[in-house]
């Protein structure tokens, strides 16, 4: 019998039996923290368990699996790299200015929430939004310094705009 005509709980468990322990490694290679990459690892499955798949091969699926493995990697250190951007700001601040531990985390989380709306936007988009929301930029000098038309940041700004309300509707 082979591994598809299995139940699904009964696949999960073999491809976790087959490839968790270099998932696990390669992780721990990578992070340098065996915590974190047993995290991850166990990520993977959960994502796995969540949105279940038929693979052609063990082939197939050792080869879906390295994609998430990668995909929760990249997400780790940019919540890493947010995270301590966050711990920087709140270092600059007066103490008596300082948030308490649940706004810090409620920030943080919001602050996450965003980055992983901007990760989502196509590149020329994102970078519209950026432009108009931190730097100012008018429509106009946004498109020239994007080589489009005006019409087209305006496009770019209804998608980006879209996703903040999508965002805040998740938020509320």
């Amino acid at each position: 019998m082979s591994t598809f005509d299995k139940p699904h709980a009964e696949q999960i468990q073999a491809y976790y039996c087959a490839h968790h322990g270099w998932i696990r490694g390669w992780l721990n290679k990578k992070l340098g923290n065996a915590s974190d990459a047993a995290d991850l690892a166990h990520d993977v499955f959960v994502r796995l368990l969540a949105k279940p798949r038929q693979f052609e091969s063990d082939q197939h699926a050792r080869a879906y699996l390295s994609t998430i493995t990668r995909h929760l990697c990249v997400d780790f250190w940019r919540r890493q790299q947010l995270q301590q951007a966050w711990l920087d700001a709140l270092a600059e601040l007066p103490e008596q200015h300082a948030p308490s531990e649940e706004q810090r985390a409620l920030v943080f989380e919001a602050l996450q929430q965003v980055q992983d709306m901007l990760a989502r936007l196509p590149n020329n988009v994102c970078q519209a939004f950026l432009l108009a929301q931190v730097q100012g930029l008018g429509y106009r000098e946004i498109g020239e310094r994007l080589g489009v038309s005006e019409r087209t940041v305006t496009k770019y700004m209804a998608q980006a705009m879209y996703q903040c309300l999508l965002l805040e509707a998740d938020l509320l």
